[in-house]
């Protein structure tokens, strides 16, 4: 791997504007194709093999009309006032509904009956002739615009239900700029220079640019989250910053050791550029594991982010050596003031791992208790999949949510369609299932049954009693499904995220094991031991816990917040895919120098002192750089994206922080040789992908670099 990274990067730098100009072109193909043939955005939601998704096929094959969707517009007047007073009004918005493109029907409030009992407010159901999961955000955009006759009557007027929700638009809030600039401070600080600063940045917009571009044209093969743009843009943004701060920071090391430019631009592509493959083969190993859920939704977010990914590590490779050789010594250009290189025994890390090394027990036991204290919260987690209500006040889908619950109760909200196959049995049948379902305590109202046109289905709606993410919702809906003959099911959106978070739960101990296995395989390979990679995913699994429990307090209890927030159920799948395989570049490229400076002094504590020395300054900055990225994100009006940014942020700064220059220290001080054991018989048979040194020999300086060849 060294030797190909080393090639693949003198080759770059060798034809430099023949790199950037392949750049160009191929990133103004994948922008241009995208334009022309990039698909639109549609949700997955099915739980393969649920109760759901049999009632989702039935419908799809004898009343495709009813498994559309539905949206609802939703009107209300002014506190004192009885819509009645208003039904010039609702009946010009409604016809203009019905003209909107792609809306088959809609269902004039007063005539259906779905006005409340307080008469203040109203619903009219609002049918698509597409399915609702591949409609986009286009059709409720001019229907949303035909209830304008409302408002100008001095009506409220919004539009909600599932259809509208699903097919909302991804907000963002401008805070990513903030982010990206914070970055740019950090880089200033870490290389000293804005000429150097400015290079990770550009490379990183580059690849989430092209990167966006082809999950758009993904989206054209497959169904593809309106949710994937967005984490795999955070990604992208942090992975690209930090795969190119990593190997800059080795060329400019190197120079400073006195090597010309292609020689330190050679070496540090030989050395860092073959920890950044390994690292960015964990990250895309662990998103591509997603595939293992067998979800769409999931499926697509992980090959979007691990697409993405893959071009910040290509970019690494190539681009960036192309960048650097064109600038050569201007690289240096933009110096800030006061920046003066020490030796690695003069640094504050070096000291600091030879403190931790004086006293490993008490910082191995502090650090590990932190860790399990802050991730204690998350064995109280209650995870559902998030609906209208945690939404902004500010989108029009949570105002038509708290509309309807207050005019209607909250089971409105969230319908089940119970949809019963009559092939085989009689419609007689449907007024005693209806009777039965009626009984339920956790059921409002079960609606008048519709029938298929060729008399061959039954669908009928339920209304419950409590709102669609209450685990309430949840309970009832087992009871509803207990009671039913084996032809009829439960569907709509409620029951199929319920679905889907319970397919989640018992898929994640699979997932779990499967990017555990592959990770602990992948470093035992690349460092031949057994200890260091149990060590790393042991240590790994406390970041992780820790962020899952500040997610828990920040979002579930409410702390420093206003409102609770549903947590996402494939947050937790999302976030052990991305942050495990993150931690593993900061992993990587620690124990790369660490095992390198072992290799030339045989010396334990010493040599973690020089690969922390030697690393320090650049996995902080990385970790810093990381954690504003995803802050960022953070500031998103969208729970979802709130929840992923904070979660990821907490994960990586602990991981850089607590784990990394406290915990690793303290534990392979205490393993001493033992850190780099492996069974002779095990190191006989697998092959050779471990860090060892550019110049053997004690005392001689050793590269970190990762090489592929013959145990």
């Amino acid at each position: 791997m060294s030797a190909f990274t080393r090639r693949l990067g003198a080759a770059s730098a060798r034809r430099p504007w023949t790199t950037i100009a392949a750049w160009a072109v191929a990133t103004a193909v994948i922008i241009a194709l995208a334009g022309m043939a990039g698909g639109a955005f549609a949700e997955d939601f099915v739980a393969p093999g649920s109760q759901s998704e049999r009632a989702r096929q039935l419908l799809e094959e004898r009343f495709p009309e009813a498994a559309n969707g539905a949206a609802l517009a939703v009107f209300a007047a002014p506190d004192g006032q009885r819509l009645e007073q208003h039904r010039a009004a609702v009946d010009a918005a409604v016809t203009r509904i019905a003209t909107a493109e792609g809306v088959s029907t809609v269902a004039n409030p007063f005539a259906a009956g779905t006005v409340s009992p307080d008469g203040r407010v109203a619903y009219a159901e609002i049918a698509f002739a597409a399915p609702a999961t591949r409609l986009g955000p286009e059709p409720f955009k001019a229907v949303g615009s035909a209830l304008e006759p409302a408002r100008q009557a001095g009506l409220t007027a919004e539009l909600g239900g599932d259809a509208a929700f699903i097919n909302s638009e991804t907000q963002t809030s401008g805070a990513e700029a903030v982010g990206l600039l914070a970055a740019l401070v950090i880089l200033l600080v870490a290389f000293g220079t804005v000429v150097a600063a400015l290079v990770p940045i550009v490379l990183a917009l580059i690849v989430v640019a092209a990167g966006l571009a082809g999950i758009l044209l993904l989206a054209n093969a497959m169904d593809v989250s309106t949710a994937a743009p967005t984490i795999a843009a955070m990604i992208g943004l942090g992975v690209g910053i930090d795969y190119a701060l990593f190997i800059t920071a080795r060329y400019r090391e190197n120079r400073a050791g006195g090597a010309d430019n292609s020689t330190a631009l050679v070496d540090a592509m030989g050395r860092a550029g073959s920890a950044v493959v390994f690292a960015g083969g964990t990250v895309i190993i662990a998103m591509a594991a997603l595939l293992l859920t067998g979800m769409g939704f999931l499926v697509s977010v992980g090959l979007s982010t691990a697409l993405v990914v893959f071009g910040a590590g290509t970019a690494a490779l190539t681009l960036l050596p192309a960048f650097l050789t064109l600038l050569g010594d201007r690289l240096d250009r933009g110096r800030l003031p006061s920046r003066r290189r020490r030796r690695a025994q003069g640094t504050g890390w070096w000291r600091l791992a030879h403190h931790i090394a004086r006293r490993p027990w008490p910082y191995l036991v502090v650090s590990v208790a932190l860790l399990l204290t802050l991730a204690a919260p998350a064995l109280a987690m209650r995870t559902a999949f998030p609906d209208a209500g945690d939404e902004s006040t500010s989108t029009t889908e949570r105002r038509a949510y708290d509309l309807l619950a207050d005019g209607f109760g909250p089971g409105v909200n969230g319908p089940l369609l119970l949809v019963v196959d009559l092939r085989g049995t009689g419609a007689g049948d449907i007024r005693e299932l209806a009777r039965r379902v009626a009984a339920d305590p956790g059921i409002a109202s079960v609606g008048e049954p519709v029938t298929s046109p060729a008399n061959d289905t039954v669908i009928l709606r339920l209304t419950a009693t409590t709102a669609p993410a209450d685990a309430a919702t949840s309970r009832t809906l087992e009871r509803v499904r207990g009671m039913l003959p084996d032809n009829a099911y439960v569907a709509g959106l409620t029951a199929m995220t319920a679905d889907l978070t319970h397919h989640l739960s018992t898929t994640l101990p699979i997932f779990v094991g499967a990017i555990l296995a592959a990770s602990f395989l992948l470093l035992m390979l690349v460092f031949r031991s057994i200890l260091v990679p149990l060590k790393a995913v042991l240590m790994n699994l406390l970041s992780i816990g820790g962020a899952y429990g500040v997610v828990v307090v920040v979002f579930q209890w409410g702390w420093f917040t206003e409102d609770t927030v549903t947590i996402a159920s494939p947050l937790p799948m999302i976030f052990f895919a991305v942050l495990f395989g993150l931690s593993m570049d900061y992993e990587v490229f620690l124990l790369s120098r660490v095992r390198e400076e072992y290799n030339a002094s045989g010396d334990t504590t010493e040599s973690i002192a020089r690969g922390l020395a030697g690393t320090g300054r650049v996995i902080t900055s990385a970790a810093l750089i990381m954690t504003a990225v995803f802050l960022s994100f953070a500031a998103s009006p969208s729970p979802f994206t709130k929840m992923i940014g904070i979660g990821l942020a907490t994960a990586v700064l602990l991981d850089a922080t607590i784990v990394r220059l406290f915990l690793l220290p303290a534990a392979m001080t205490l393993l001493g040789p033992a850190n780099w054991w492996l069974p002779r018989w095990l190191r006989r048979r697998i092959p050779r992908a471990a860090a060892r040194g550019g110049r053997g020999g004690k005392g001689g300086r050793v590269g970190g670099e990762v090489g592929v060849g013959v145990g």
